[in-house]
């Protein structure tokens, strides 16, 4: 035989047994058994978790107890390694629609950090208008859900599925409503090109800000509730005049009533899901805020972030559980006024669902209960998965500004 042909036929026959082994390979290892960390983790969470929950008896107690837990707070989101700068607001864009001037705002929050903005601003607003701050939450690209700012099918998508656009819906009520963009998302995402194409232009960057901030000791959630305090210390040291200017309190406004477009001694905190989520942690921080609405964020860490564990990277503070559950973080709010506001079908509540809300719930009532101001708790339980009921909104509204 020649030796071509036999190196022919060697060739033959190790192709057939490479193919024959490839049959037999599976795409992956057949695994009929795991060994999971999170049964250890969840005891290790009832052995040292919760432990600086609220546990006086008097109003007395109860105040000294939310001054102390506020400097944990502010500790552990590594609110004292931020850096204080002027605002430096400037005004970037005017729109008029349906009566309501749309004003894109930009600040510096930071001296390296700007904060983009859409102002909602009613043509009927006066110094003693109410201004609501409305966070954005995930899965809305931002600002421009929660401004309804209409015209790109992923936003109008959006806004239908969640009822996001309620800082419009609030605008078109006649209130003042202030939509920013938080870190990660909207016009303050990492890379531009992330804005470019979908599903990635509508998500964040939280994970990415988890992986800067945690290391040095400032969680996501750290960046955010100081980004939104410098919107408060925006909405009360500036005003934008009827002729469309921005002007500083201090330069006269505070005494011209007729230069102001909203009360800064009424600022509302006003979110859904991940924006709740911030607003909740803002509200139980600064006591500026006069009232706070949460939307689709009230549930205890157990069931909806240990057991659920893999949601969003700004859910997580490190150290956090050790010290608080949720309805804790909530009591801070007292006595301001405070409404829940929750779904039958939301999947982020847990395997127990609204059980797992309940329970925080009764937390805050019965801290609430301490302060003598019971009646400022209010909830509302709604049909439905994960989104936000505006079918109430100006019922909603009326009670938070009161």
């Amino acid at each position: 035989m020649p030796e071509n042909m036999k190196e022919l036929l060697v060739h033959e026959s190790s192709d057939r047994k490479w193919q024959e082994t490839q049959e037999k390979v599976r795409e992956l290892p057949e695994i009929s058994n795991i060994y999971p960390t999170l049964p250890s983790i969840l005891r290790k969470y009832a052995r040292y978790g919760r432990k600086d929950d609220f546990r006086g008896k008097t109003s007395e107690e109860f105040r000294t107890w939310q001054m102390r837990s506020r400097e944990i707070l502010r500790n552990l989101l590594g609110l004292e390694k931020m850096d204080d700068c002027a605002l430096e607001p400037v005004i970037d864009e005017v729109v008029f629609q349906d009566a309501i001037l749309r004003y894109h705002i930009l600040l510096r929050t930071e001296p390296d950090i700007t904060l983009s903005a859409y102002l909602l601003v009613p043509a009927s607003a006066n110094a003693g208008t109410p201004v609501f701050l409305c966070p954005p939450g995930h899965n809305g690209a931002g600002k421009y859900t929660v401004a309804g700012v209409r015209g790109a099918r992923a936003i109008e998508e959006s806004i239908e599925k969640y009822n996001y656009d309620f800082g419009w819906q609030l605008a078109r009520l006649g209130y003042v409503a202030f939509c920013p963009d938080v870190r990660g998302f909207g016009e303050r995402r990492e890379m531009l090109e992330d804005t470019r194409e979908l599903p990635l232009a509508m998500k964040g960057d939280c994970y990415w800000l988890a992986h800067m901030g945690e290391p040095i000791g400032i969680p996501v959630l750290g960046m955010l509730s100081w980004d939104l305090m410098r919107c408060v210390d925006f909405l009360q040291e500036y005003t934008i005049t009827k002729d469309g200017k921005l002007r500083h309190l201090t330069d006269g406004a505070h005494t011209d009533s007729e230069a102001r477009r909203w009360n800064p001694e009424r600022i509302i905190a006003f979110g859904f899901s991940g924006g709740a989520m911030q607003s909740l942690y803002l509200s139980a921080l600064d006591e500026r805020i006069h009232a706070s609405f949460l939307s689709g964020y009230m549930y205890g860490f157990r069931d909806s972030l240990l057991q659920m564990n893999r949601n969003c990277s700004c859910n997580y503070v490190p150290h956090l559980m050790e010290h608080f559950d949720m309805g804790d973080i909530a009591s801070l709010i007292a006595p301001r006024r405070l409404m829940i506001q929750s779904c039958r079908e939301d999947r982020l509540a847990g395997t127990r669902g609204l059980t797992n809300v309940q329970e925080q719930v009764d937390i805050i009532r019965a801290n609430y209960a301490v302060t003598g101001s019971a009646e400022h708790v209010q909830q509302d339980i709604e049909d439905g998965p994960h989104h936000l009921d505006t079918r109430h909104l100006q019922d909603i509204a009326k009670w938070l500004v009161e």
